[in-house]
């Protein structure tokens, strides 16, 4: 069986033999898979009216301890957002009453952040959903090898500087 990248392969190899295009088996399946993928968890968000980066804006706030209530700062090192785009997200969360913005307690010039009742419901009714979906979609490995791919994919972010 071939995929979309096999034959990409295929045609570098035709017309620039010369070149290794090996990185483009891992890299292309990866880009090609972040696409498809993205495309099935937009579907599941947009079931609970969210959108990624609402959903992990509130997914991180609830996974942080109660009062689910976190810096803007904070938020942009704990999510998969840009600091660029926080202050839409949380503007966007804020006027659905989802989350709230107060004077931060430890410093008067700072905001934090809090998880609304609201905001705690829909995420914790989106959440099952969003496991769901990434179950049925990692249902063709098993489990074993769901953890080699994901220890391999934890060195080669690691190797690019993303650690915690």
């Amino acid at each position: 069986m071939t995929d979309h990248v096999d034959r990409v392969l295929a045609q570098w190899q035709d017309q620039r033999p010369d070149l290794d295009v090996s990185p483009m088996a891992v890299l292309g399946r990866l880009s090609r898979l972040s696409l498809l993928v993205g495309a099935e968890l937009r579907k599941t968000f947009a079931a609970h009216d969210l959108d990624a980066a609402s959903f992990d804006v509130l997914a991180t706030l609830r996974r942080s301890a109660p009062p689910h209530r976190l810096t803007p700062t904070e938020l942009t090192r704990s999510a998969m957002v840009t600091s660029g785009a926080i202050t839409q997200r949380l503007d966007r969360l804020e006027e659905r009453g989802l989350v709230t913005r107060s004077p931060d307690d430890r410093d008067g010039r700072g905001v934090q952040v809090t998880l609304t009742e609201a905001g705690r419901e829909l995420v914790d009714a989106a959440l099952p959903d969003h496991v769901s979906t990434e179950h049925r979609l990692l249902e063709p490995l098993s489990a074993t090898q769901r953890q080699r791919l994901a220890a391999t994919l934890r060195i080669l972010l690691e190797s690019l500087g993303d650690t915690d």
